[in-house]
């Protein structure tokens, strides 16, 4: 019997999340949720609408956090005085990192990667085979279609009533 699925949130997805008030969706389908510590450094580092209610949602929740070596070498960066730190892409490279581990270290593991951001649906972003990508949108379907959600566009209508801009991009094109 293989293991469950995991599901990896990158930044976009948590932080439309928690615009709606609707971080408990990613519990839905029952897998266990593992966040790389560069994704939560990236949506708890500065003070914005969602930073505080994120890290009260890890917290309370007890989800995972993965160590990478990507966030190893971004406070390593930091701590030499690197005045020009790369920051931009960092939490999908460890989130790529933590998909490599899964494929050469627990192959029976799928990993989903939950992804809003449109670079990275037309990037050149390698998924193994027991991974998986998919949009908040397609996510918020698919709970939808398993009678989990009654409304995915309900939760759209919220993130941005809230102020967040929905991602417009449907992955799978439709």
């Amino acid at each position: 019997m293989s293991e469950p699925a995991v599901l990896l949130p990158d930044a976009g997805p948590l932080i439309t999340l928690a615009y709606a008030d609707a971080l408990d969706l990613l519990s839905k389908p029952g897998w266990p949720i593992v966040l790389v510590d560069m994704v939560l450094h990236e949506v708890t580092r500065n003070q914005t609408p969602t930073s505080q209610k994120l890290a009260r949602w890890v917290e309370g929740n007890k989800v995972e956090i993965r160590t990478t070596r990507t966030f190893q070498h971004y406070q390593q960066t930091l701590a030499a005085g690197a005045a020009t730190a790369r920051k931009s892409n960092l939490g999908e490279l460890a989130i790529q990192e933590t998909m490599n581990d899964f494929a050469l270290d627990q192959p029976q593991k799928t990993g989903i990667f939950l992804f809003e951001d449109h670079k990275i649906a037309r990037a050149s972003f390698f998924v193994p085979d027991n991974c998986r990508k998919i949009s908040t949108r397609a996510f918020l379907i698919f709970l939808e279609q398993k009678d989990w959600l009654e409304s995915a566009a309900e939760i759209e209508r919220r993130t941005i009533q809230a102020g967040r801009n929905f991602s417009r991009l449907r992955f799978p094109p439709e």
